[in-house]
């Protein structure tokens, strides 16, 4: 598909708007951070110098010239070799010279960052897949990357495997087993008892295995089911039977989820439960690396966060993904409208003055923020 370019005007006008935005909420003088990059980015300052850089991200390590930094009128229209974004609500790519948005709150394999803690729950995802293992069990905080570790396994597997993505179900169990069979492509009649819904569900087991096919189905969100639901999934692998394994079942939920499972009355669940992570968030030096991949796979020739910037953001965001993505695209809105070409410790701590990062505003219980 192709899409218009915004043009010189349009961006322009979009620039100068966001900026008197900026002005106008702006009541706090916070002096320019320079020193971010450790060098002079005072107007008279005309050498390249070198950053920090991880060598893992693959970027370029040279520092945009000084001039960049001060405070021009810049036309995104003008950048070199501007990309085709596609849309004018992406007009800072142009400005970055990004081939589309690197923060997106969507989750999207693309863009998947593999760090040690997403790397395990992504094996013993496939672990439990491979062995036939009949409950999986992956938890983690809001944001953490879940979802999008599910959308790389869809990807990823073969067509003898029959998935039935189940998202945020509830109701009693009747519910539960039409939500099941929908995920299925499977009938599910309004007026069909609990009896007949089974004995569909059941026959269509039977025959994906006649064909050499496996079913498994994945609940996200499954810190929403009901214990009484939970059971219900568990009569579920009774169907299998001796080595006939007819499903498997893959529960991504949220650490309430596990609190629920290990309940005394949840005993016989658990014993099912052959394959389980529970995925963290990230830590400093993570982050920095994570921001550097997202930027590079959008199109980034370098990683304009300077460390400093970046050390802040892990800061308030407590390493976890979906907020960093957040706050850095802020941070990029926020630089694009001054023209300038990289984010520095000054750029977020503007986002946060004027309480545009609204996650910095709830408290978790922990006493952080909320993820």
């Amino acid at each position: 598909m192709s899409h218009r370019v915004p043009s010189a005007k349009e961006q322009e006008s979009a620039r100068l708007f966001l900026r008197r935005r900026w002005r106008r909420s702006n009541k706090h003088k916070i002096l320019s951070q320079t020193h971010d990059f450790g060098m002079d980015l005072s107007e008279n300052s005309k050498q390249s110098v070198q950053i920090p850089c991880n060598n893992d991200l693959g970027l370029h390590k040279q520092a945009p010239n000084a001039n960049e930094y001060k405070d021009l009128s810049i036309s995104p229209a003008h950048t070199p070799n501007a990309p085709d974004n596609g849309s004018s609500l992406d007009i800072y790519t142009a400005h970055f010279g990004l081939k589309e948005r690197p923060f997106s709150l969507l989750p999207d394999p693309d863009f998947l960052f593999w760090s040690q803690a997403h790397l395990q729950a992504y094996t013993m995802l496939e672990y439990g897949i491979l062995t036939r293992a009949p409950i999986t069990l992956i938890t983690g905080e809001v944001g953490a990357g879940k979802t999008t570790l599910l959308h790389q396994l869809l990807k990823s597997v073969g067509s003898d495997v029959k998935i039935g993505l189940i998202s945020n179900a509830h109701g009693d169990r009747g519910e539960l087993l039409r939500w099941v069979l929908m995920s299925l492509d499977q009938p599910a009649p309004a007026d069909a008892t609990y009896v007949d819904l089974f004995a569909t569900f059941q026959k269509h087991l039977i025959d994906e295995y006649a064909r050499g096919h496996r079913v498994i189905l994945i609940f996200d969100e499954a810190q929403n089911l009901s214990a009484e639901s939970l059971e219900e999934l568990r009569m579920f692998t009774n169907i299998n039977s001796n080595k006939d394994e007819l499903l498997q079942l893959v529960l991504v939920g949220q650490p309430e989820l596990q609190e629920i499972i290990r309940r005394p009355d949840m005993r016989q669940f658990a014993q099912r439960v052959a394959s389980s992570f529970h995925l963290r968030a990230m830590d400093v030096k993570t982050v920095r690396k994570y921001v550097g991949h997202r930027l590079e796979v959008a199109g980034a020739e370098r990683n304009f966060f300077s460390p400093a910037a970046t050390d802040l953001i892990y800061e308030l965001t407590g390493g976890v993904p979906r907020l960093v993505n957040q706050l850095c695209d802020l941070a990029l809105v926020y630089a694009f409208t001054r023209g300038r070409k990289g984010v520095v410790r000054h750029t977020v701590e503007l986002v946060l003055a004027d309480g545009a990062f609204f996650a910095a505003s709830l408290p978790s219980e922990e006493g952080g923020l909320a993820s």
